[in-house]
């Protein structure tokens, strides 16, 4: 089930039989000449999707698009929020669930640069009712944060798949499940280096210094529809029984 092609009855609907929801978080950045700008943002949403594809215990609600991602700045099109806005506008995502009666919300993430800002923000959401004390009429929010490359079985699934030069930063795996959502995407450009170079970067004039087209460690052109359909349909099963065990945990 779809927030946005839900209607707010169906929304009140769901709430009767379940108060958990996902919500796919990433960013928009840059991954090299052959990976889209949304990639990170792309992943986690077809894999949610794909998770409540069909079942009605499962609600998707907006993708959470932009992150931080200060270090892509270097290239066209990539976008960024401090990590202030980002725990702002996060706290108030959650606030507004919680006004609705949502009591779990599972943050599925798709970009390594948001993790510490999206514990900051947990933190931020806990720390309200925290001060509030004891008798606070500020009900009890649930959060979890989860990596969609870190579910059971998808880096077996990666590896198995991509077994050399995946790399850091524009992934033949995640390059791949941005395909297999979007098959009239696939850019089949020859790279130079194929494999990109490996190593740590400051700020977005470094970044591009040292990786001039984007990658890190990575050959994306391994990437492909059908390598994507699988990663996803991994992802997709382990997320679903994830989420499930998650809204159904008492305490």
């Amino acid at each position: 089930m779809l927030m946005a092609l839900s209607t707010w009855c169906d929304v009140e609907a769901y709430l009767e039989r379940s108060r958990s929801i996902i919500l796919p978080i990433g960013s928009m950045e840059q991954h090299g000449p052959t990976g889209l700008i949304g990639t990170d943002a792309i992943c986690p949403t077809v894999i949610a999707e794909a998770a409540a594809s069909d079942d009605p215990d499962i609600l998707v609600g907006p993708t959470f698009s932009v992150g931080c991602a200060q270090h892509h700045l270097g290239f066209p099109g990539s976008m960024t929020l401090r990590p202030s806005t980002m725990i702002a506008a996060i706290v108030d995502w959650s606030a507004s669930l919680r006004r609705h009666g949502f009591e779990r919300i599972y943050w599925i993430n798709g970009h390594g640069g948001n993790i510490a800002t999206i514990a900051a923000a947990f933190s931020e959401v806990y720390a309200e009712r925290s001060f509030a004390g004891a008798d606070s009429s500020i009900p009890a929010l649930t959060m979890k944060q989860r990596n969609w490359w870190d579910l059971p079985g998808v880096m077996n699934t990666c590896r198995h798949l991509h077994p050399k030069h995946e790399g850091s930063h524009a992934t033949a795996s995640e390059v791949a499940v941005t395909y297999a959502a979007h098959p009239e995407q696939v850019r089949n450009i020859e790279l130079t280096p194929k494999v990109a170079p490996s190593g740590g970067f400051t700020d977005a004039d470094d970044y591009r210094r040292r990786f001039a087209d984007g990658r890190i460690g990575s050959d994306p052109t391994q990437a492909t529809v059908a390598a994507g359909e699988e990663i996803i349909k991994v992802a997709a099963k382990a997320l679903r029984e994830d989420f499930l065990a998650f809204a159904n945990r008492a305490g």
